[in-house]
């Protein structure tokens, strides 16, 4: 296995621990996942903070949703294309968040170096923006399908937050497309 593969499976077997256990996951607990000794984590990467650090640029990694949402096709109604670019999008989410969130509960502080790497909107995000926005293709809109992409995600982020000040429940894909699409009234309920 060449060092960029080995590196590439310790990630993704640590990923998930991450999730679980945030910081607290040992380096013989990635091992074990990993199916190696523990020593080669060390061979691979400096220290657990560097593997991290990796995690977190895996979890910021776009590329397997960007494929997928490029890969719909295109001969499927509109409103079909963006269920499965919004799913397509709540997986990435759910990967992020579910990194960040662990390792932020216990308790662990980026170094500012790293602190300043994961500063600002995620590239993640921008590209998978861009390819929700080709879904749109020759549709006729109200705006941009830039535009129009960029609010179909704010839609898509501000459904999944919960807790103070957001409520306690959110919609699936297909709801939140249909929402999107066509409004929060129903056809020919009263104007406001």
């Amino acid at each position: 296995m060449s060092p960029e593969d080995r590196r590439e499976a310790i990630v993704q077997a640590t990923l998930p621990l991450v999730v679980k256990a945030g910081a607290n996951v040992t380096t013989s607990q990635i091992a074990t996942a990993a199916g190696i000794a523990e020593g080669t984590v060390f061979r691979v990467f400096k220290d657990k903070a560097e593997l991290l650090n990796a995690v977190i640029q895996r979890a910021l990694l776009s590329d397997d949703e960007v494929a997928a949402i490029s890969a719909i096709p295109t001969d499927l109604p509109l409103e079909q294309r963006l269920v499965v670019a919004v799913e397509s999008v709540l997986g990435y989410l759910d990967r992020m968040w579910g990194v960040m969130g662990a390792l932020r509960e216990s308790g662990w502080q980026p170094s500012q170096d790293d602190h300043e790497k994961h500063k600002g909107p995620p590239v993640g995000m921008q590209r998978i923006s861009n390819a929700v926005a080709g879904i749109f293709g020759d549709a006729e809109m109200r705006t941009t399908a830039e535009h129009a992409a960029r609010l179909l995600l704010g839609f898509v982020f501000t459904n999944r937050l919960q807790g103070k000040g957001f409520g306690d429940t959110t919609v699936e894909a297909p709801q939140l497309v249909e929402l999107f699409l066509h409004g929060a009234l129903k056809s020919g309920g009263a104007h406001v």
